[in-house]
């Protein structure tokens, strides 16, 4: 486990010291199940909207409710170790909800990062409320087009499918 990879009452501290040093704190949150361009870039913009970037990532039983029992393809402590691995990402928690609710209620990020396949109408309602009670910015951030983890599975498939028919 790495030291970027933190507990709700850790961040909690970190985010108190943030705030005296009037440091922006970005909050975003996703699966982050095998790791691609598209998230890397996604991530360092998310990044670039404050000082600290923590990162909420979708433990292995919130995806499989939403995504299905075939995922994630990498399990959660995995995916964390990857994800804490990148220059632009401060923190790490995993979270077993189906939204971090109360996480970002406890941590009142300055800005609540989503990407771009988002529109403010299209993001969890009650997380959008949330942060725009406590005066907190949502910054909807492009990503790239056909860019997803189901595509990398799609092209993965396909590939096999075609190599054993050849």
């Amino acid at each position: 486990m790495t030291s970027k990879i933190k507990t709700a009452p850790q961040l909690q501290r970190i985010r108190r010291m943030a705030k005296k040093q009037k440091k922006r704190v970005v909050w975003t949150n996703g699966c982050y199940d095998i790791l691609h361009a598209g998230h890397v870039l996604y991530l360092q913009r998310a990044k670039e909207c404050g000082d600290i970037l923590i990162v909420g990532l979708n433990s292995d039983n919130s995806i499989r409710a939403t995504k299905g029992q075939l995922r994630p393809i990498v399990p959660e402590a995995e995916r964390a170790i990857v994800i804490s691995a990148l220059a632009c990402v401060d923190y790490v928690i995993i979270f077993d909800q189906d939204s971090p609710l109360d996480i970002i209620a406890a941590l009142q990020p300055d800005i609540y990062a989503k990407g771009g396949d988002y529109t403010i109408d299209t993001i969890n309602q009650a997380e959008r409320r949330l942060v725009e009670s406590y005066g907190g910015e949502i910054a909807l951030l492009p990503g790239i087009a056909g860019n997803s983890t189901t595509a990398v599975i799609n092209k993965i498939l396909r590939a096999y499918r075609d190599e054993s028919t050849s």
